[in-house]
């Protein structure tokens, strides 16, 4: 194996959220971004001597004005290009793989010893559970996640700033009023059902016990006032009016469509924003990331959705308990000094065009890494041995590293055996497994023809079988 995969060894133990979708299309973000030079460097090769990044997956690609451009990056400059061409070129020193479009019986076969494999992959685990294993993460060397131990996280990625936390809330008065005029004091708004977190089951019981205005197309029991409100482009973008209407709920139901750790979408940072207690199930380190102590109500915190309704039905009847959830958002609200750290410290930007966004900064993360990596060779070969050549880089489980799919509520033995959510997504995680290790024997085999994949999974699962 080349620098992209250890030697075998025992496995190791285990987008914008709108209320109608579950991810923006991908890229969409950085279609459009102006070309990123970088902030420059010494670097004086020409462009025919420097390393080259291949994007092997293409909807990411180009968020420069042509297929290829020069990136000037802190150790160095590197040419950025999704031109297939260039594969099997010596000077392509890595392949970028972004985790929604990896498949592994499409990967390039085989695996090149002088490459390494890179993946981007920001969006939610459910796009891809090969990744959650560990012999489909450590495919690769570099990663890009939302997971605080990826070599690049991603983690605030919908967290412009402070003061997206810290703008004002809707008075008391007013979310009082507004119960009044007969509205419940919990949102839900979704359209995407049948996700890995099942959250829709959660709430369909917690709805027994108070009342949960949904307006999405799950569990849909009322209508968005008017029609504009009901476009579903209204709801991705911000808009002042949406905004202003989700934002007179004293609690938002903000369950992410899968668990894992770091995984939180603008589903948490949106109602935070507003000052819509989130009524939050996902991330399990979430409470590392919040601004008090005292700023959201995770769900896994109470028994059952009847113990939860309770204590939401007494801080809608409590103002003064209820205002304690939005303290945050006073002068000096913010207390946790983790968060604060960690946005100044991000080289990256959220719609601030100052800082390169994360995309244009991974490019130079995995740039500088290879540009040290070729020269660390380079004196290798001429130190002939005296100098010890560049260890490869493993991605580890950790930076993905996602637990298998549990029922929103109740437990798998609970279900019938035809309900939907256990046979789509226990089968799809436990097969990803299966896929992950059928794509690493194929590249310690060194095969080159990628049909031979399902030979492989079929393989596998004999084997299981057998072991069963």
């Amino acid at each position: 194996p080349g620098p992209g995969l250890a030697a075998e060894g025992p496995a190791e133990p285990c987008g914008a959220d709108g209320w109608a979708q579950d991810a923006v299309p991908p890229g969409a973000a950085f279609v459009a971004a102006a070309s990123y030079r970088g902030p420059g460097n010494n670097d004086t090769r020409s462009n025919k001597a420097l390393p080259i990044l291949l994007w092997w997956s293409g909807s990411l690609f180009p968020h420069f004005p042509g297929d290829t451009e020069r990136i000037d990056c802190p150790r160095g400059s590197c040419l950025v290009t999704r031109s297939r061409r260039v594969a099997r070129h010596r000077r392509t020193k890595a392949l970028i793989f972004y985790g929604t479009d990896f498949r592994a019986y499409e990967a390039p076969l085989p695996r090149l010893p002088h490459q390494i494999w890179a993946l981007f992959h920001e969006e939610s685990p459910m796009n891809n559970y090969v990744l959650s294993h560990s012999p489909g993460i450590r495919l690769f060397n570099y990663t890009a996640t939302f997971r605080r131990e990826s070599d690049y996280p991603l983690t605030l990625q919908w967290l412009p700033g402070t003061e997206y936390l810290r703008a004002p809330a809707v008075s008391l008065a007013e979310k009082d009023a507004w119960r009044r005029k007969g509205y419940g004091p919990v949102l839900y708004m979704q359209s995407h059902c049948d996700v890995p977190s099942d959250r829709d089951r959660y709430v369909r019981e917690l709805m027994k016990y108070i009342q949960v205005d949904s307006y999405g197309k799950c569990l849909h029991n009322r209508e968005l006032p008017s029609e504009r409100l009901r476009d579903t482009s209204t709801a991705t973008t911000e808009d002042s009016e949406f905004m202003t209407f989700i934002a007179r709920y004293k609690f938002h139901l903000a369950l992410e469509n899968a668990i894992c750790e770091d995984y939180m979408t603008e589903k948490l940072w949106r109602p935070l924003h507003l000052g819509a207690v989130p009524v939050y199930r996902g991330s399990p380190a979430v409470r590392d990331w919040m601004p008090n102590n005292l700023s959201i109500i995770l769900i896994d915190d109470f028994d059952s959705p009847q113990e939860l309704a309770k204590y939401l039905d007494f801080l809608d009847k409590n103002g003064e308990e209820y205002l304690k959830y939005l303290e945050y958002k006073n002068v000096g609200g913010i207390k946790n000094q983790f968060l604060l750290e960690s946005l100044e410290k991000r080289e990256w930007g959220v719609n601030d065009m100052t800082l390169p966004n994360y995309l244009n900064g991974f490019e130079c993360f995995i740039c500088d890494k290879e540009n040290t990596r070729v020269k660390e060779e380079q004196e290798h070969k001429k130190s002939r041995g005296r100098i010890p050549a560049p260890r490869p880089h493993i991605a580890q489980f950790k930076h993905m590293g996602c637990p298998m799919p549990t029922p929103g509520f109740g437990s798998v033995e609970d279900l019938s055996e035809g309900d939907s959510w256990k046979e789509m997504w226990l089968q799809d995680y436990w097969q990803s497994l299966d896929q992950g290790e059928a794509l690493t024997a194929m590249i310690h085999r060194n095969e080159s023809h990628q049909g031979r994949f399902w030979d492989y999974m079929h393989e596998i699962f004999l084997k299981r079988t057998r072991q069963h």
